[in-house]
């Protein structure tokens, strides 16, 4: 990647499985993130623990599934947990082939029974004087639940990212009611790449007849020039969504 510039992708990985739970992909996802060939990867769905499937899946990894995504290739990564239940637990994760200086998960559930989280980092790039925020989200199914986790993302935003600092918020909205622009675009002026260069958001969810538009990449501070879904016939049968890269350039 030139200087100035930089690839990232948002994609939700449904633990590791395909859309019918039945194939553990999470070995051939790694190999398909890695061809993308994205700096900075915010992921939802993703498996922290799972004290089961390992007894019934011989590839599956030791420890945590992002440490098994970025071993090699993306040395900076942060995990944070939103749903635990009793055999284990999964949530977002960064993965940046920069230095992630700092990271914090923020707890954005309203309710016990629907566990989600921000998890909000801090990249440290070679020719920016400032960090770049990046905050990876999977939103709530119910409307309730969004209203109150946009204005959460609101206010951490508005409380903790400086106005002058480059910032992406990306991952998977659930946003059925197209409620995210009014929030993301009038209290914090922030535009969703896909958007900018075609004039619509992408399609990513079923991933083998891409029809909602689940996931999304909202930005300040930079330009988007390509963003779109991985031209990778394999994504059809990895997991229930596709995924989505952005590349920018300041």
């Amino acid at each position: 990647m030139a200087k100035n510039q930089l690839r990232i992708l948002t994609y939700n990985l449904h633990k590791g499985f395909n859309t019918s739970n039945r194939q553990f992909t999470l070995h051939p996802m790694r190999d398909a993130l890695i061809q993308t060939d994205a700096d900075i990867m915010l992921l939802q769905e993703i498996q922290g623990e799972h004290s089961k499937h390992g007894l019934t899946h011989a590839t599956w990894p030791e420890g945590l599934h992002s440490e098994f995504l970025a071993k090699d290739v993306w040395p900076h990564h942060a995990y944070g947990k939103n749903a635990v239940y009793e055999v284990g637990h999964h949530g977002n994760a960064i993965l940046s082939k920069y230095p992630l200086i700092r990271w914090e998960n923020i707890n954005v559930s309203p309710f016990a029974w629907a566990s989600r989280s921000l998890l909000h980092g801090e990249v440290e790039l070679p020719w920016a004087s400032e960090q770049l925020h990046i905050i990876c989200i999977h939103l709530g199914l119910t409307g309730i639940e969004r209203r109150k986790q946009f204005n959460l993302l609101c206010d951490r935003i508005q409380e903790h990212v400086p106005n002058n600092a480059p910032l992406v918020v990306a991952g998977d909205f659930n946003d059925w009611r197209g409620q995210a622009e009014k929030h993301l675009a009038q209290r914090l002026n922030l535009k969703e790449a896909y958007r900018t260069l075609h004039n619509r958001y992408a399609r990513t969810f079923p991933s083998w007849l891409p029809m909602l538009k689940m996931d999304r990449i909202y930005y300040r501070g930079m330009e988007p020039t390509l963003c779109g879904r991985p031209p990778h016939s394999a994504w059809n049968h990895l997991s229930d969504h596709a995924p989505l890269i952005a590349s920018f350039e300041f």
